[in-house]
């Protein structure tokens, strides 16, 4: 199983390298950044943008994958964003999962002025943006003629390292998430325990079968929040405690990542949010590797 740090990028870059530094020179496999510019609960704290740390981190940290969890497609159109992201797959020699989503925080669009559509309007580009970035990332030329957007013989160079870039489709809507998910997705993300990502892994697989697609070419990633003994080293902020959470000794979590293989899922990503920093965030993070994770280790 791979194992993942989720770094909040509301902190400063400094503790943000810190995190990722620690993650590569002690094993992890990858590394996750959020894509926004604001905290939900308000503009109180400030937040670093995702694909600009994202490329810090591809120049200055070697070996991890790194990705974005997720881009949210209503923040940019989906050709600047196949553009940074081949440019970004460059600079970090071919480590990128580009993580793509429909957007969902409202007050952030509304303090940017971005347009905030309905659940169908938002997934409908989502759905579009995908076809959009696949145009751009695999063919010398774009052409596409949808509803939301349109490529007119678009350039597409330099391309990403990667022969198939990764596209991560993240959120867990049985209906239409999971649907495009199985049409696009070459990983597939969602906040969850074992038993959310087994019964949805299974709607996702159904869907896969309906279009003739082999479920297993979807790898399959995960999230909770980590509280190793029953403690976590910082509380999270108030509108965080509402995510799903796993509490309890190394051998309970253990069990957790067990039970998380069996569900079909290939990565845990542990977020870093309550978790402190510096010391405490490093001392955190080698307790999981080395008490909980490591004999799930590919």
């Amino acid at each position: 199983m791979r194992l993942s740090l989720w770094p909040s990028t509301s902190q400063g870059w400094e503790d943000f390298h810190d995190a990722a530094s620690h993650a590569e020179a002690t094993g992890w496999d990858g590394l996750w950044a959020a894509d926004h510019f604001m905290p939900a609960e308000g503009p109180d704290r400030p937040m670093l943008e995702c694909f600009t740390v994202l490329s810090a981190v591809a120049a200055s940290v070697p070996r991890i994958r790194i990705g974005s969890l997720v881009a949210g497609n209503t923040y940019r159109h989906p050709a600047v964003l196949a553009k940074m992201a081949a440019t970004l797959d460059q600079v970090s020699g071919g480590r990128l999962v580009l993580g793509l989503g429909a957007g969902w925080q409202e007050n952030e669009h509304a303090a940017y002025g971005i347009e905030f559509s309905d659940v169908a309007g938002r997934l409908a580009r989502l759905d579009e943006a995908c076809a959009v970035l696949r145009q751009l990332l695999d063919h010398p030329r774009g052409n596409f003629a949808g509803r939301f957007y349109t490529l007119t013989d678009a350039p597409a160079e330099p391309k990403p390292v990667q022969a198939h870039l990764p596209l991560l489709v993240g959120g867990g809507g049985e209906q239409v998430t999971l649907r495009i998910a199985a049409r696009w997705a070459d990983e597939w993300n969602t906040w969850g325990d074992p038993g959310v990502l087994a019964a949805k892994g299974r709607v996702l697989d159904a869907h896969c079968a309906r279009i003739g697609r082999d479920p297993k070419e979807i790898a399959r990633s995960a999230q909770v929040l980590v509280e190793l003994d029953g403690h976590a080293a910082a509380s999270p902020p108030a509108s965080r405690r509402a995510y799903p959470t796993a509490s309890g000794s190394p051998a309970q979590l253990q069990d957790m990542l067990y039970a998380y293989q069996e569900a079909g899922v290939g990565e845990f990503i542990m977020p870093d949010w309550n978790l402190g920093t510096g010391a405490a965030r490093r001392d955190a993070m080698d307790r999981f590797l080395e008490e909980v994770a490591a004999p799930l280790r590919d």
